[in-house]
């Protein structure tokens, strides 16, 4: 039974949990001389596949995806922000902020796949 629903979900919670590994990483190395801080993209290239998902992809070099698999975070290294004398530009109270909202995104993806999973079991068991 194939779900687009359900493989979001999964999906994004295997983001969530690669940027709160990434974040935790960035407040970990904040004295680190030269370390630069890595963020992970994956909103946008899932809003820049939502029109073409539905389309079959038949050969490796076209666009449009078969399914939400098809998507994969990028872990960047985040420029445009200030570095401290020895070239380091981990901003702890940003990182702090980035990683109350993955909490928070966590947190609702969690009821969201809890919900989905009563909805089957009230189906499967009445």
């Amino acid at each position: 039974m194939k779900n687009n629903t359900y493989d979001l979900i999964k999906k994004s919670l295997d983001v969530a949990s690669l940027r709160q590994s990434t974040i935790s990483s960035n407040i970990a190395n904040q004295n680190t001389p030269g370390f630069k801080v890595n963020k992970v993209e994956f909103e946008k290239f899932l809003a820049e596949a939502k029109e073409g998902i539905r389309m079959k992809k038949t050969h490796p070099m076209h666009f449009g995806m078969e399914n939400i698999n098809d998507i994969e975070p990028v872990v960047r290294k985040r420029t445009g922000t200030s570095m401290d004398d020895t070239g380091n530009n981990v901003d702890l109270d940003m990182e702090m902020v980035e990683l109350a909202a993955n909490e928070i995104y966590y947190s609702v993806l969690v009821q969201q796949l809890n919900s989905r999973l009563s909805k089957m079991n009230y189906v499967i068991n009445r």
